[in-house]
């Protein structure tokens, strides 16, 4: 065997015993830090954004029957929802020398001292993820059920924020314009006709909503059971450890959806029921004609130093709760700086080069399918509030990197979140 450091998957040794020690060695070696490999996730109902980095060939790795690749999970611990998934599809895995292991196993493993003693006395796993959504048009109108809804289907509900990172957004692709919501005024039976045109076509359920023009550099916060069709920018999106929805445009960009897509979250015996369909939006959310003002991010300076800045990107609660949120960090060529956080996060690094705690930090320029690289990295609770040392190696590129972090339990409020739900 080769003692050159593993390039690819294919390198690697899969480890399903025995995780936790080798998982603890590696925290107490980098003080906190597990470096992860990329997670590639298809979806059937959309066409690739080219933005990820992934190599032009490796778009369709998972076959054309799956769809094209227009995601990429971050520190996952939850599978895909999709059909004919491959087992392991959707879970991130840590790499640890000429090993790897998943994301979910170690926290299993090693529980409170991964997470911390909050959210495994609570959540007994790692309850949120993020991704990269890269696609190259529009995507249909839909929601994501509550916690109730998601329940009776014995899944979670998933909130979740939008970021749109300059570096991952040279071109906005086709439609960058998202719809939230209806347009006031709409009523329960304009939505029911919707759904009953189902089947003859473009059931114009965009004829009832409104939407943004999509701005990059800012976001969104997104509660569940609000209607919204996602356009074409790339996307940071932390959101809760769930990938339940229901789609309720029957055609998007000259693309048919399956009513599948509608009910695949909805108990069996609601997936004709209309009325059971159209109740289980929030309409005071979807008809709230100031949503764009309560719920549009723009950074916030979170701290600043000589030669850095880290803002926050996603902020904000849900229902009263702080339930995941994203810093970007900034740092300028050639200087250093700690950062500490008040919990676990997991990072990726969307432009230059440098060190995380002495570790290689780097923003690639082109991914195969299966290859590794050195752009993500899981830190645990207690490295992130030991602090966190970067380094930009560059002599004239600023390294940035984006990080989220999971639910806050101590009432800090330090992001701007609002109490109520939505954000100041």
């Amino acid at each position: 065997m080769s003692d050159a450091a593993p390039t690819s998957t294919r390198h690697l040794a899969t480890r399903t015993a025995d995780v936790g020690p080798l998982v603890e060695r590696e925290l107490a070696r980098t003080q906190g830090l597990l470096r992860l490999a990329p997670c590639w996730v298809p979806r059937a109902f959309v066409q690739p954004g080219r933005r990820l980095k992934l190599h032009p060939d490796d778009l369709y790795a998972f076959g054309l029957d799956r769809g094209g690749i227009d995601e990429r999970w971050f520190a996952s611990t939850i599978e895909a929802a999709n059909a004919g998934r491959v087992p392991d599809e959707g879970l991130s895995y840590i790499v640890v020398e000429r090993e790897r292991v998943t994301m979910r196993d170690a926290v299993a493993a090693c529980g409170a001292s991964l997470i911390g003693e909050t959210s495994w006395a609570r959540y007994r796993r790692w309850p949120v993820f993020a991704k990269f959504f890269d696609n190259r048009g529009p995507i249909p109108h839909h929601m994501h059920q509550d916690a109730a809804q998601a329940a009776l289907v014995g899944r979670e509900a998933k909130p979740e924020g939008y970021y749109f990172p300059p570096q991952m957004n040279a071109r906005a692709n086709d439609f960058p314009f998202t719809f939230f919501g209806l347009a006031p005024g709409t009523t329960r039976a304009d939505l029911r006709r919707c759904l009953e045109r189902w089947h003859t076509g473009d059931n114009g359920i965009l004829d009832l909503a409104q939407a943004s023009r999509l701005e990059v550099g800012t976001g969104w916060l997104i509660p569940p059971r609000m209607l919204h069709a996602p356009g074409s920018l790339c996307t940071y999106e932390p959101q809760w450890a769930s990938d339940v929805l229901a789609m309720y445009q029957s055609v998007v960009d000259g693309q048919a959806i399956p009513w599948d897509l509608l009910v695949q979250d909805v108990p069996p015996a609601h997936h004709h029921d209309l009325d059971y369909l159209v109740d289980q939006l929030d309409w005071e959310a979807n008809l709230d004609p100031t949503f764009r003002e309560s719920h549009l991010l723009r950074p916030r300076e979170a701290s600043a130093g000589s030669g850095f800045v880290d803002r926050w990107v996603v902020y904000g609660r849900i229902a009263g709760a702080r339930l995941f949120s994203a810093k970007e960090l900034t740092i300028e060529p050639g200087a250093t700086c700690t950062i500490q956080d008040d919990g676990a996060w997991g990072l990726v690094c969307v432009q230059g080069t440098g060190t995380i705690n002495g570790e290689p930090l780097a923003s690639p320029t082109l991914i195969r399918f299966g290859d590794l690289t050195d752009d993500e990295w899981f830190c645990n609770e207690a490295g992130a509030r030991r602090g966190v040392t970067f380094t930009n190696t560059s002599r004239t590129e600023p390294l940035v990197t984006l990080r989220y972090m999971g639910p806050h339990e101590d009432g800090a409020d330090e992001d701007g979140g609002d109490e109520d739900g939505g954000v100041r």
